[in-house]
């Protein structure tokens, strides 16, 4: 069952409001946004930090690589906890290791201890979001009233916002303070969620299963077997041979671990008989992969093969983050996941194709237009996804298959920081980038073939409390 919301002990307990309990929003929505800000800004700061520490692209590249990698193991791993314990003390948890993380990223004296700080970051960033999406599914639990587009939109806007804008706020950071502002950013809004946290979420009750304990190692397991694949393929070789190994017997060890204990982590028969919200996942992990792909490699070329300024680079994104903004704001509302699919699929195709037409000599105007395109599928396809995860996965488990939605993000992400490695593996040129818009050209066509015959996206409706 879902843990019960209670009211925090004091000497005046505020009433339960009869609809959503919109104080609920701001914490909810600041703590979804602390993982695409820092994933997003650190995209213009990965050419001043490899100058500093005399890194190549291939190096730096783990500085996106050590987040994603650690918040595609956290999100499902802490949004069963969530199901479990409860939102509050995680997200409590998860926000204070963000503002502990800035610090040591932020005096950092080597490449490596930065990415040291960007793995705790990433683990600090894994708990708002699947809080956020179980605070959602207790509360229509509880007002009877099953209609939370417009609390749905709120958290997929302001995280759609924040990755678009993150490139152009990093790129001023820098200007103002150098590289290392990208990372006491997090200070300030970590503090800002502890408060509206401690302040506003309501205590809860753990569920039944809470009181038979989590299932840490299948935890473990799935996290052996997500780190061990992840590793190849970030860097395939043939003296890495063991590690797909390794990842295949710890996938069979959690599979057996997970089909025979009670209480699973991942209630692997419950997953496997929901087609619909397989297909999901596969589409998160094709669309997110192109997305980030063009973040990181389109900004990079702007710095090293156009030669713009890391501030620069930035506000030619700009016109990405106005369109994400603008569509996503006029059709948060409006469920419509098939049609959001379709449409963001079909312009993925026409932005990548486009990508192509750039070179070092392009006018202003394309730069800005290549991004002001892929700027709309953006804003189209995380909320198409979002809301058809909240209508297909099992309510009990709310937390931890939104955590599982992130986690197949990351994994987009991480094959797009990889792709990006492989396309620029000494400086990013316009070779490279114009392969990277091959790849980003695969991936939008693959995203559109797994849409166009799923009907049942067509069929989703809201669920009565």
């Amino acid at each position: 069952m879902i843990p019960r919301l209670t009211p925090r002990t004091g000497r005046t307990a505020r009433p339960s409001p009869a609809g959503f309990d919109r104080r609920l929003i701001a914490p909810m929505v600041l703590g979804s946004v602390l993982n695409p800000v820092n994933s997003s800004m650190i995209a213009v700061a990965l050419v001043p930090i490899g100058v500093a520490f005399g890194a190549p692209p291939a190096e730096t590249v783990w500085l996106v690589s050590a987040l994603y990698l650690a918040t595609a193991v956290g999100q499902p791993v802490i949004g069963r906890l969530v199901d479990t314990y409860g939102p509050r003390r995680l997200y409590l948890t998860g926000t204070a290791l963000v503002g502990v993380a800035g610090l040591l990223g932020a005096l950092a004296p080597s490449l490596g201890a930065m990415i040291a700080a960007r793995v705790l970051l990433g683990f600090g960033t894994s708990a708002a979001y699947p809080a956020a999406m179980r605070l959602t599914r207790a509360e229509a639990e509880r007002t009877g009233r099953d209609s939370p587009a417009g609390v749905l939109a709120a958290l997929a806007v302001a995280a759609q916002t924040v990755a678009v804008v993150g490139p152009a706020l990093g790129g001023l950071l820098i200007g103002l303070g150098g590289w290392r502002a990208v990372f006491t950013v997090n200070v300030p809004l970590s503090a800002a969620c502890l408060v509206l946290g401690a302040l506003r979420l309501p205590r809860t009750r753990p569920s039944r299963g809470g009181r038979r304990g989590a299932d840490l190692p299948g935890m473990a397991l799935f996290a052996a077997m997500l780190v061990a694949l992840m590793l190849f393929l970030m860097g395939p070789r043939l003296d890495r041979w063991y590690l797909p190994l390794l990842a295949a017997a710890a996938a069979a060890a959690f599979a057996l671990r997970e089909l025979r204990t009670p209480d699973p982590f991942i209630d692997l028969r419950v997953l496997g008989g929901n087609g619909p919200l397989l297909a999901t996942y596969l589409r998160q992990l094709l669309a997110y992969t192109t997305s980030y792909a063009f973040m990181y490699g389109y900004t990079q070329w702007l710095e090293q093969g156009r030669g713009l300024s890391a501030a620069t680079a930035g506000l030619v994104l700009l016109p990405l983050s106005a369109t994400a903004l603008t569509v996503s704001a006029l059709t948060g509302r409006r469920e419509a996941v098939r049609a959001k699919l379709l449409t963001g699929s079909a312009l993925q195709i026409g932005g990548s194709a486009a990508l192509l037409l750039v070179g070092a000599d392009s006018p202003a105007w394309l730069l800005l237009g290549v991004g002001a395109l892929l700027g709309v599928p953006q804003g189209l396809v995380g909320l198409a996804a979002q809301n058809a995860l909240y209508r297909q996965a099992d309510p009990e488990r709310i937390a931890s298959a939104a955590g599982l939605l992130r986690t197949f993000m990351y994994l987009g992400a991480l094959g797009a920081s990889a792709a990006t490695a492989a396309f620029y593996p000494h400086r990013a040129d316009t070779a490279g980038l114009h392969g990277l818009a091959l790849f980003m050209l695969a991936g939008s066509a693959l995203l559109l073939a797994t849409t166009l015959p799923d009907r049942s996206l067509g069929r989703l409706t809201p669920r009565k409390a």
